[in-house]
């Protein structure tokens, strides 16, 4: 049997850590493939979830020359910090890395070298923007201007935020260096390529004919592929970076970029290295029947649909091709982009500072933008919380186990079968098997949508049943039923808000942890004559009182961080 398990490898994009991630980033990627792997363990499936720190490039430069250290220096404390943070969310990474792991970094150069030895990379003189003041080449984020299709002036020299274009340095409008200000000129530098347009065809029909890839995702691929690829720059002049390990290219770097994507592979193989099993990373990369998932944001599209699948034929080794790009549309907050740079928004750190992270967790899954773009306002995340998490959940899972502890101490032995009991157990399977259809098809918000709807049916079956006004025997069998429905919501939950649903599982009697057990069980009562724990409530309603204090709160650590740097 163990020889039949899907096998599944769960990833997120990996996050820049020249600062901290904000909500947006988090709910788009980090979390989402957390509630993906999670839920996929409870399917039985074997599961390897992996990320990891992006420490090279020109963000993590150009904030070190400008506090005067070492890009290396600064690219480790920030993974340091970050890494604990997820921890703090209880993202259940199975491996978390960096760019920086020696297994990256060799795998990064084995695997260049190949690709040049099949002919897919050459190399060229280009013409590239040049900081006369600061004497070095500006690629990238070394450069900002306005965006030449959006008119956006705050655009990079890679991408532009505003609309997610692809860019080159010389097609920005007005550039200026992003280190000192001033106005690059055009010099003459060596680069080598890869020779995307060569996949043209082999990647419009893996677009073509891959049916899980979501509509935003197909249609903005197909659309760069016929509008004609272009080669894409493998190097750059950057010193911080994994040497390029191309003949004649020695002082040059690979591209942040062309080098990060590959993390998803080296990430699982350091993962079976760690376990003392080192070739079992190929029975993942190289089984046709892997299902990979790579949760993004909209704006990471082409590097995920296009130029990792061309790298990977590339090798001509016979990776998996991405199964799935779960891209969600993007997390506003006030009306507006999360934006690091504009400091706009609500950063990962600060969120824990003021509210648990379950809350956090329930509000961003409720939120989650599967379809358009959502607007996160404090007013519809204390709605949300109150609502669903404390009223529709918190106190049914309550008033059941309170009312079985006090009355029973135990889950009682039903004593006769009643109509009631009967049709709740017949919800209970439906929206479960709803909410995991929804799981599987990575709407999380739709699934938490049937989840609080079970917990609704559970409040209206107590309120039309009054077990406090029933003898033992009756009381016995509808609160059965009740309790089966709080192992279903705990079972259902667990992959969104775990700590909670750990907690619900012990009240029930459980000792062991409720992620341990398969999607499934949901269905099955608890069995009689388990001893209950006294409850206690899970959550609390958040008042307007609770939204000031976390936003004077947020601000003050936001003054506290500007006046440490």
């Amino acid at each position: 049997m163990e020889g039949k398990r899907e096998k599944w490898m769960v990833f997120s994009a990996w996050p820049y850590v020249n600062s901290v991630p904000h909500l947006g980033n988090l709910v788009g990627s980090i979390l989402s493939a957390d509630i993906a792997a999670r839920y996929l363990r409870m399917r039985g499936a074997e599961v390897v979830f992996a990320s990891g720190s992006d420490m090279h490039g020109t963000p993590i430069e150009v904030e070190a020359i400008k506090r005067g250290i070492e890009p290396k220096e600064l690219a480790e404390r920030n993974h340091e910090y970050v890494k604990k943070l997820f921890e703090k969310w209880n993202i259940s990474f199975d491996n978390y890395s960096k760019t920086e792991s020696p297994v990256h970094i060799k795998f990064v150069q084995d695997f260049y070298r190949k690709v040049y030895d099949n002919g897919y990379i050459f190399d060229d003189v280009v013409q590239m923007l040049y900081c006369p003041n600061d004497k070095i080449f500006l690629p990238d984020r070394f450069v900002v201007g306005t965006c030449p299709y959006c008119g956006y002036e705050k655009a990079h020299g890679d991408q532009c935020e505003n609309c997610g274009r692809l860019l080159e340095p010389t097609l920005l409008i007005n550039p200026r260096c992003a280190i000192c200000g001033a106005t690059p000129i055009v010099k003459t530098t060596r680069h080598w390529f890869f020779d995307l347009p060569a996949f043209t065809e082999k990647l419009e029909k893996y677009i073509e004919g891959n049916k899980n890839l979501p509509a935003n995702a197909r249609n903005m691929s197909l659309q760069m592929v016929r509008e004609g690829l272009k080669p894409r720059s493998v190097t750059r002049d950057n010193k911080w970076g994994i040497p390029a390990p191309f003949p004649g290219a020695e002082g040059k770097t690979i591209y942040v970029w062309m080098e990060a994507v590959l993390g998803y592979v080296s990430a699982v193989k350091e993962y079976f290295e760690k376990r003392g099993t080192p070739e079992k990373w190929r029975e993942f990369w190289f089984d046709e029947n892997t299902k990979t998932v790579y949760f993004i944001g909209k704006d990471n599209i082409p590097f995920h649909v296009i130029i990792f699948p061309a790298l990977l034929m590339a090798s001509e080794e016979g990776y998996v091709l991405p199964w799935t790009v779960a891209s969600t549309e993007y997390l506003l907050f006030k009306g507006l982009k999360f934006s690091k740079s504009k400091r706009h928004g609500i950063w990962i750190d600060e969120a824990l500072e003021v509210f648990p992270v379950d809350y956090w967790r329930f509000a961003l899954t409720a939120l989650r933008p599967e379809v358009r773009d959502t607007n996160f306002t404090w007013e519809e995340f204390r709605r949300v919380i109150n609502n669903e998490l404390n009223d529709a959940i918190g106190n049914y899972v309550h008033r059941v186990l309170t009312l079985a502890y006090r009355r029973f101490g135990q889950v009682p032995e039903p004593v006769e079968e009643s109509r009631e009991a009967a049709e709740l157990s017949s919800t209970i399977s439906k929206l479960v098997d709803e909410a995991g259809d929804a799981m599987a098809r990575f709407r999380f918000k739709e699934a938490l949508a049937k989840i609080v709807k079970l917990a609704g049916e559970g409040n209206a079956y107590l309120n039309r049943t009054k077990p406090w006004e029933l003898d033992d025997g009756a009381a016995a069998t509808v609160l059965y039923g009740a309790l089966h429905l709080v192992k279903a919501l705990a079972i259902t939950l667990s992959p969104i808000i775990p700590g909670s649903a750990q907690k619900m599982w012990e009240f029930l009697g459980y000792s062991d942890s409720v992620e341990r057990h398969l999607w499934e069980e949901a269905k099955e009562p608890p069995p009689p004559g388990q001893a209950l724990k006294e409850p206690k409530p899970l959550f609390r309603k958040i008042s307007e009182e609770d939204i000031d204090k976390a936003i004077e709160r947020i601000e003050e650590i936001r003054r506290a961080k500007e006046a440490s740097s």
